[in-house]
């Protein structure tokens, strides 16, 4: 494998809403360019870089993928990324790798919900963009109903630099409005292209559509405009030039339009990524210095190697699979490179280009190229290796879960399994989360959705032949008084030697939400003796964590110790933590008990169009909405909401709005119940226990 300088590097992220044709295109790319023999098709399993058993069942891609491309003496390097909002910290992260991204749009759904996503991701970072009409050949395929969705949605700074030949499924080719060619093509995947000149049909649309090209380049450029008033036009190379120009500096978005599955158009997609996407070269890399001050370098082979791991493969055949870039410098195989970030050292073995899941052994991979290595033993995603007094980048953020499940292993003694397995797929996927939960005992698995919990289900499954079966967690209910009161705990107890006694007398008083339990020892005196006291509130601290009314602690109040009795031979800490535990349970029953539920902050995102049936639903679900907000596009509706109302969330969103909705929520604090709803889950709580009762019986 040739080994290519950044000027001659293309590093491209192909990003888009699910079912967009990212997957698709990228075959297409790699079947055009040779680097494979036969055009890989999604619904038959066979493409390069969905090659996840998961993908190809689900025929969507799970996770980010690496191909690469030769052409015309450049290197591209392409990122497949899932278009999922499962997967969104997936295909963002891809970005801090890529110089540009192709921005895949179906040609009759138009931009869509991740779409805008990732566009507003790639401006954050910075990215310039090429934006891919895909399916031109679909029925209701329309370039001028999507590029007004396209205007509406993410700006008019996108501008078709083609012009497609043929409408649906007479859709052959297309017109390059920069050097005025038609390129037509068969329709059976072959990619065999026809060069030749504009169809007479469409000279007139071709020569409006260039001249709106024309006048779009030059108002992106001072001097570019003097030229055009001045002579009405701009010359070719004026034109190409502004244009590369324009798009570096992210004030045009050309639009080319293809059909991967017929093959059509690809190969001018490639022409124009190499004519205006930058090289590797041409970008600057943001980074940290030793104080960790700010600061930034052209890519480039001078000075000290830097790389960024930005990709962890959890492979359990070969290890960790550590994917980077080489940010800086160069790498070779069998050396010993600095963990920055660690400030440890890693020997490198083999250095591997990847291609889907196959692996090709290289000797360097040098500055603006992408690579990966396996078994590094302490490397982890968002890690710098480099000189340790150089520079660091910025380390990768992954967003929070927004959905658990509870898991049951279903073989017994497979817990240590499933931590083990998991451990390994957090490596690779660090949005997933599991814990134990320390009130419900559950085991819980958390993630971005429904689809991410099922899919990490299954690779362990998988790669780990760990199985688990997975049901909705239990709510984490609390309980709390609302009124106070004093109580006694008597415990007395004559057996045939020593007997048992403790006595004592608290008040119990409501505490601010969140103030948890406080104990305060008020006696004055010996009524009990100091070395008895804590028990009292041991037995207390035992009865608030197995409830009073449906099994859920107690929590927000208040125990004062006013008074007691003690036997100089009968009393000892049993005897007074059982007095305490009597005394709790005495004042129960005249606090007012009541139950506390988990109440979520929850941001929903949807098209502008949905904003009023999502207010509605979230009331419906006793929510309380506490406004709106406009994000493009997008309205974001802002509530708080009961965790319990929010469990299948997911399901219902997805369905009333057609998967273009997303959401977020995090814990925000406890509110009581409703009265009506109480005796519900009393009742609920009682039934499960006695399942449980049954079980261990």
């Amino acid at each position: 494998m040739k080994v290519y300088d950044a000027s001659s590097i293309r590093n491209i992220a192909i990003v888009g809403h699910t079912g967009s044709g990212k997957t698709q295109l990228t075959s297409a790319i790699l079947f055009d360019t040779g680097m494979v023999n036969r055009l890989g098709k999604v619904d038959e399993g066979n493409t390069v870089t969905d090659f996840d058993e998961e993908e190809i069942a689900r025929q969507h891609t799970l996770s980010s993928a690496v191909a690469f491309a030769e052409w015309n003496k450049t290197k591209i390097n392409l990122v497949d990324t899932p278009g999922s909002a499962n997967f969104f910290s997936d295909a963002r992260a891809a970005l801090r790798v890529a110089d540009a991204v192709l921005v895949a749009v179906d040609a009759v759904s138009g931009p869509e919900v991740q779409t805008e996503k990732m566009w507003e991701e790639a401006e954050a970072q910075e990215l310039p963009r090429l934006v891919v009409l895909t399916r031109c050949d679909r029925e209701r395929a329309s370039l001028e109903r999507c590029l007004d969705a396209l205007h509406a949605d993410l700006g008019r700074a996108i501008v078709p630099i083609q012009l497609p030949i043929g409408d649906e499924k007479a859709f052959t080719g297309v017109v390059d409005l920069v050097g005025l060619k038609a390129y037509t093509y068969p329709q059976d995947g072959s990619g065999r292209v026809t060069e030749g000149a504009v169809p007479p049909a469409m000279a007139e649309k071709v020569a409006a559509a260039r001249e709106a090209l024309v006048e779009m380049v030059a108002e992106a450029d001072d001097s570019l405009m003097e030229r055009f008033f001045e002579a009405g036009t701009l010359t070719q190379d004026e034109l190409v030039q502004g244009l590369r120009t324009a798009v570096a500096g992210r004030r045009i978005f050309p639009l080319v339009c293809t059909s991967a599955t017929l093959n059509i158009a690809v190969h001018p997609l490639l022409d124009a990524a190499i004519a205006y996407l930058p090289a590797a070269s041409e970008r600057t890399v943001k980074a940290l210095d030793k104080t960790g001050a700010e600061t930034s370098f052209r890519v480039s082979e001078d000075g000290p190697t830097a790389l960024f791991v930005w990709k962890t493969i959890a492979d359990p055949f070969a290890g960790r699979i550590s994917l980077f870039r080489v940010m800086r410098g160069s790498v070779k195989a069998d050396s010993t490179i600095p963990n920055a970030t660690r400030d440890s050292s890693e020997r490198l073995g083999h250095l591997l280009l990847l291609q889907g899941k196959t692996q090709t052994d290289v000797a360097e991979i040098k500055a603006g190229d992408l690579g990966a290595v396996a078994k590094l033993k302490d490397t982890q995603t968002g890690h710098t290796l480099g000189d340790r007094d150089g520079v660091r980048f910025p380390p990768l953020t992954f967003a929070e879960p927004v959905l658990s499940y509870a898991m049951e292993p279903k073989a017994r003694g497979d817990e240590e399994k499933i931590s083990t397995a998991l451990q390994r797929i957090i490596e690779e996927d660090p949005t997933i989360r599991y814990s134990r939960d320390p009130q419900t005992h559950e085991l819980l698995l958390a993630g971005q959705g429904q689809m991410h919990i099922e899919v990490t289900v299954a690779r362990m499954k998988r790669r780990f032949g760990v199985e688990v079966n997975l049901k909705l967690p239990r709510i984490p209910y609390l309980e709390t008084i609302t009124a106070s009161t004093e109580a006694n705990g008597r415990h007395k107890k004559q057996t045939g030697g020593h007997g048992q006694f403790g006595d004592c007398t608290i008040r119990m008083e409501p505490l601010p939400r969140g103030g948890d339990f406080e104990f305060v020892d008020e006696i004055f005196g010996g009524a009990i003796p100091q070395q008895f006291r804590p028990a009292v509130e041991k037995g207390i601290q035992e009865a608030r964590a197995k409830g009073y009314l449906a099994g859920y602690p107690v929590v927000d109040f208040r125990v004062t110790l006013l008074d007691g009795k003690f036997h100089s031979v009968d009393s000892n800490e049993l005897s007074f933590k059982m007095a305490g535990r009597i005394a709790f349970k005495d004042a129960m029953t005249r606090c007012r008990p009541t139950i506390l539920e988990p109440i979520m902050n929850v941001e929903v995102f949807v098209p502008s169009d949905y904003a009023g049936d999502i207010m509605g639903d979230v009331n419906s679900r006793r929510g309380r909405v506490a406004g709106m907000e406009q994000h493009g596009s997008l309205t974001v509706v802002k509530a708080q909401v009961p965790m319990s109302e929010m469990l299948t969330y997911e399901q219902s969103l997805t369905a009333s709005t057609g998967a273009r909705g997303a959401y977020k929520m995090a814990f925000s604090h406890y509110e009581e119940v409703p009265s009506h709803l109480q005796a519900k889950i009393i009742a609920a709580s009682k039934a499960a226990r006695g399942e449980e009762e049954e079980d261990e019986g």
